[in-house]
């Protein structure tokens, strides 16, 4: 979901050049498609995910990306020990400190929480996509 708001909102403001990629700490889901529930609400909002497959993260992004979000600490926690260096975990942020700087916040799992639950996550990400691709625009990010 939050790949789909971002790249949206980069096509919004006209930001090109960037790669965003979405990625899971562990291999339970990779090769898969997000959850049909995320699919219909992304579509709801006119972003359309369904072609996007579930990857595992690995050390060797550190050499790809500029910045890594993580959706909730356990993750940021499991990304931190694939590091190898001071470097590459100044690189790595908890997604909601984007909207929400120093609350140390992660991302709610909408999985039980029905339609509702999915929208709420939804506008929850939408405000972290907005503050990022703004960054992203003013060339704040590295």
């Amino acid at each position: 979901m939050a790949k789909g708001l971002l790249l949206k909102k980069m096509e919004e403001m006209q930001i090109h050049d960037i790669e965003v990629d979405s990625a899971g700490t562990s291999a339970n889901h990779a090769g898969q498609h997000p959850d049909p529930r995320t699919i219909a609400n992304a579509l709801s909002h006119k972003i359309d995910i369904s072609s996007y497959k579930a990857r595992q993260f690995k050390s060797s992004d550190f050499g790809i990306y500029n910045r890594i979000y993580a959706m909730d600490s356990a993750n940021y926690s499991d990304i931190m020990l694939l590091s190898s260096n001071s470097e590459e975990q100044e690189k790595v942020r908890l997604f909601l400190d984007a909207a929400y700087p120093g609350s140390n916040d992660s991302v709610p799992d909408p999985w039980y929480g029905g339609e509702a639950g999915f929208e709420k996550v939804f506008h929850i990400i939408d405000k972290a996509c907005t503050v990022i691709a703004k960054e992203l625009k003013n060339g704040d990010l590295p």
